[in-house]
């Protein structure tokens, strides 16, 4: 098997300044998010840390004292105060529910969709249970999982199929299909 060599992406080759990974808690957005800024050559920014960052306390701590509803509105503002360039979004999994922050990262570059199974996602969430999920007394997981699953096929420029790689094969199926998308949005004319 031969491996393909990536040198970091030019600025022509990409249409916009960021590239967005969504999906569940556990789908592996922030390990994903590593490899692929190392093979752009970009910066990582985790918005869940970001969000820590503003308040100074885990993620969890923050959802217990606000609740769903109030979290997924601070979540929001902090998305669309982000301006960057050349840099990977790893979001929370909660990011689809407000419009705005849905909306504020289309404008930054493509959203790519790690689609991860549900029982994946329920066994890597239990061994990080104090990750921070932004969960509704009485919600399960699983409720979880089949309501935003319509909210990042909506969302998302591409899915990818992040259940069964290795997160570098994930992170190069994300550039290539950035890679594809720019020369599609910017054709080369030959003589």
């Amino acid at each position: 098997m031969r491996l393909m060599a990536f040198s970091p992406i030019s600025p022509s080759e990409c249409r916009q300044s960021c590239i967005t990974l969504i999906g569940m808690a556990g789908a592996g957005k922030s390990t994903v998010g590593r490899q692929l800024a190392r093979l752009l050559d970009w910066k990582l920014v985790d918005t869940d840390q970001l969000i820590e960052s503003v308040y100074g306390v885990s993620l969890q701590d923050i959802t217990d004292r606000l609740g769903k509803e109030a979290f997924l509105d601070v979540e929001a503002t902090v998305i669309c105060a982000i301006r960057a360039h050349r840099v990977v979004l790893a979001t929370g999994g909660s990011v689809v529910y407000r419009e705005s922050a849905m909306a504020h990262l289309r404008s930054l570059g493509p959203i790519v969709y790690l689609d991860v199974p549900l029982p994946v996602i329920l066994e890597r969430i239990a061994r990080n249970p104090l990750r921070g999920l932004a969960i509704a007394p009485g919600q399960s997981v699983e409720d979880l999982f089949r309501e935003r699953e319509a909210l990042y096929a909506r969302y998302a420029d591409c899915a990818i199929d992040a259940g069964k790689i290795l997160p570098e094969a994930c992170a190069k199926a994300v550039l290539e299909y950035v890679r594809a998308d720019a020369i599609a949005a910017h054709p080369r004319h030959t003589a």
